[in-house]
């Protein structure tokens, strides 16, 4: 996928997009990415000391990406060459790395830049790293997924990820009074409407350029304003792939915000992901889980309302079923939160782990054969309905193995009645056992 200003010339200089027309010819022009391109930012500091080393950019679409990549050849004087994950392939490879070793002993380096490059397998990740390590080229890679899911510890050890950021509404007003200097021209919009313009552009320069360039292209008298806008543009799809980052992010963003018992932000995040085409089932999926992990028996109904929800969605189906989903949203990011159970079952699955060879104790093993009964199974069971307060106390773990305290409940929710309960069995076993 080709990045910000990322578009071959052509002979008439006006038929380029405007977004190839206003590449920035130096680093500091550059809009945007002060993280990476300020003063004692990283790659200002590697270039003042003279030490580029390989880097990997992570960020979503439309961000510099390629625009810096191709900058940073310049400022080091290396040869840019741009490959996509997408289109090449080991003999490409090997065809790119072969030309970078000639050139290398012609004394000019190589920047090789590598868009999507989350996209090489394992076996192609590894054949950067001997180019890498003898200098043969320096490697700029470009992702839009997390590069620690994505690449090689191998490759990621021998480069530095720099992560760049969606352009903000003052980045982007900069692109576009760029391009009005360019054009010579006013985007005939009011205030609204241009500040519509920017929103629909979601962070990416390359789609606010090419927004600008359509809006120019217009024949409008006077200016128009925000309805007359949107009627003419469609807003820009936001970024979400289900099975990439934007997923994860925001999924993980609705179940913290549960966490925190903060309603209206779960809301924003459950409908930010409808909006984006993410399947309702696997968000009421979801939700349940939410309920389990962190309510646990603090409200013991807060699983059954979402159980609720979800068959509630089935049977009426979108978008109406929608609003079953929210209704269990909003019940359980009120709810009372615990996750003792939660703690607890790791803790005991931990302990079987380390424990799994130990018998059951004789005494709760029933005896159902004369030999097992003369092996002294069941003998010395306390049939707890027959004892005080129907509790017998008797040690059900292991011989051999000391009691555990597994599930410690807190003091929310319906889990302020169990601790009392715990309490009072606690008691209860201390007596009968003293």
């Amino acid at each position: 996928m080709a990045d910000l200003f990322d578009t071959a010339p052509e002979a008439d200089p006006t038929a380029r997009p405007l977004a190839d027309r206003l590449r920035p010819q130096k680093l500091d022009e550059v809009i945007g990415q002060a993280q990476v391109l300020g003063p004692d930012a990283p790659l200002s500091v590697m270039l003042k000391a003279g030490s580029l080393g390989s880097v990997i950019f992570w960020g979503p679409p439309g961000v510099g990406k390629t625009t810096i990549a191709r900058l940073l050849a310049d400022a080091t004087d290396r040869h840019f060459v741009q490959i996509s994950a997408i289109f090449s392939g080991v003999a490409e490879l090997r065809k790119v790395f072969d030309a970078a070793r000639l050139r290398l002993r012609q004394g000019q380096g190589t920047l090789l830049f590598v868009d999507e490059i989350h996209r090489f397998n394992k076996a192609q990740q590894d054949g950067f790293l001997p180019h890498m390590e003898d200098g043969t080229i320096l490697l700029v890679g470009a992702t839009t997924e997390n590069p620690s899911f994505e690449l090689n510890a191998a490759l990621l050890s021998r480069a530095q990820v720099l992560v760049l950021e969606r352009l903000s509404l003052a980045d982007l007003e900069g692109l576009v009074l760029r391009a009005e200097g360019a054009l010579k021209r006013t985007l005939p919009l009011d205030a609204r409407a241009r500040a519509a313009l920017l929103d629909m552009a979601d962070g990416d320069g390359r789609a606010c350029l090419n927004l600008v360039e359509q809006v120019m292209s217009w024949q409008v008298d006077g200016t128009l304003d925000s309805d007359a806008l949107t009627a003419r543009l469609m807003k820009r799809a936001a970024q979400y792939d289900k099975s990439g980052d934007g997923h994860y992010n925001l999924i993980s963003a609705l179940h913290k915000s549960v966490r925190g018992s903060d309603p209206d932000a779960a809301l924003y995040w459950f409908t930010r992901m409808l909006e984006a085409g993410e399947d309702p089932r696997f968000l009421a999926r979801r939700i349940t889980r939410m309920a389990v992990e962190d309510i646990g028996l603090a409200d013991p109904q807060a699983q059954a309302v979402c159980l609720q929800g979800w068959q509630t969605f089935e049977r009426l189906g979108s978008p109406e079923g929608e609003l079953a989903l929210a209704q269990a949203l909003v019940y359980i990011a009120l709810a009372p939160k615990s996750n003792a159970v939660y703690t607890a079952y790791k803790a005991a699955r931990a302990a079987a782990r380390q424990t799994g060879s130990l018998m059951p104790p004789k005494h709760i093993l029933n005896a159902p054969t004369r030999l097992m009964k003369e092996q002294g199974y069941g003998k010395g069971y306390a049939y707890d309905h027959d004892a005080e307060d129907g509790f017998s106390g008797q040690d059900y773990f292991p011989d051999g193995m000391d009691r555990a305290r597994f599930y410690d409940p807190v003091d929310r929710g319906f889990e302020r009645d169990m601790r009392k309960r715990v309490e009072y069995f606690a008691k209860l076993r201390d007596k009968r056992n003293s």
